[in-house]
C-alpha cells in the first residue's frame, strides 16, 4: 500500500509512457538508471507497472492522483528551474524545447546565455490544439505562461514559459529531453548570430553536419 510514497516512484508514475524502458525513463526524469531500474521493480512488484513489450501503468488514474499531489505540494514548495525542465514530461502531450533551449539541449547544457536564476523563461514547442491544455497544465503549478518572454517585472517568481505554438511538434530525444532538430536549431542560433555565434562553433565541433563557418552570419549587401 506504501509502496509508491516516494519522489523518484512518483516520477516514474508520471513520466511514464506505454512502452518506455527502464533507461528511457530514467532519461526522461534526470535520475541515475540503475536508481531507477531499481524504483521499477518496487513498482512493478506492487502491482503499479506492468512490462509488456515495453513497460506501462496498470492503472492510469494513479498517475492523476500523483499528479492533483504534485500540484498540490507546489504551493507549499514551487518547482526549481531543474524540477522545471522535468515538469513538462508529466503532462502527457507532444512537445519539444525550442529557442535558447534547443541550444541549450542540443549543446548538453554546455552553453547557456540571457537567462539568470532570477529570471529564467523556458522555451517550448507545442501543439496549437493543445495550446489551452498547456496553459491550464502551467497555470496548476503557478508557472505563468505566454507567447512571448515577459519582463521578471511582469511576473511573480523567477520561472515562466514561453510556448511556441505549431500545427505539428517534429521531435528529436537529447540526453532524454525532446527537443527540435539540430538543423532548426542551427538556423535559430544562425539568425541571432551575435548572441550564438560561440554556440555554433560548439554544435560545429559536436556534430558532423553542422558548419561554423561565418558564412551563417548574413552580411550586409555591398554597393
Amino acid at each position: 500500500m506504501y509502496e509508491v510514497c516516494g519522489e523518484k516512484e512518483l516520477k516514474v508514475l508520471l513520466a511514464l509512457d506505454p512502452g518506455d524502458t527502464i533507461s528511457g525513463v530514467a532519461r526522461k526524469i534526470d535520475e541515475n538508471r540503475e536508481t531507477i531500474r531499481r524504483v521499477v521493480n518496487r513498482i512493478e512488484e506492487a502491482g503499479y507497472v506492468a512490462y509488456d513489450d515495453g513497460l506501462r501503468l496498470v492503472d492510469r488514474s494513479i498517475r492523476d492522483a500523483g499528479l492533483e499531489f504534485l500540484t498540490t505540494t507546489a504551493d507549499v514548495s514551487p518547482p526549481s528551474i531543474t524540477e522545471a525542465y522535468v515538469l513538462p514530461q508529466f503532462a502527457g502531450m507532444e512537445y519539444a524545447f525550442t529557442a535558447i533551449d534547443a541550444v541549450y539541449v542540443w549543446t548538453h547544457g554546455g552553453y547557456q546565455v540571457a537567462r539568470s536564476p532570477n529570471d529564467y523563461p523556458l522555451f517550448i514547442a507545442v501543439r496549437e490544439s493543445d495550446l489551452d491544455a498547456w496553459i491550464d497544465f502551467f497555470d496548476r503549478f503557478e508557472i505563468p505562461v505566454s507567447r512571448d518572454r515577459q519582463p521578471v517585472e511582469a511576473i511573480d517568481g523567477p520561472i515562466q514559459v514561453v510556448l511556441e505554438p505549431g500545427a505539428t511538434i517534429e521531435a528529436a530525444t537529447v540526453d532524454g529531453r525532446p527537443v527540435v532538430s539540430l538543423q532548426e536549431t542551427v538556423a535559430f542560433a544562425t539568425d541571432h548570430y551575435a548572441t550564438f555565434e560561440s554556440a555554433l562553433d560548439m554544435l560545429a565541433r559536436m556534430y558532423d553536419d553542422v558548419d561554423s563557418d561565418s558564412s551563417y552570419r548574413t552580411e550586409p549587401a555591398r554597393s
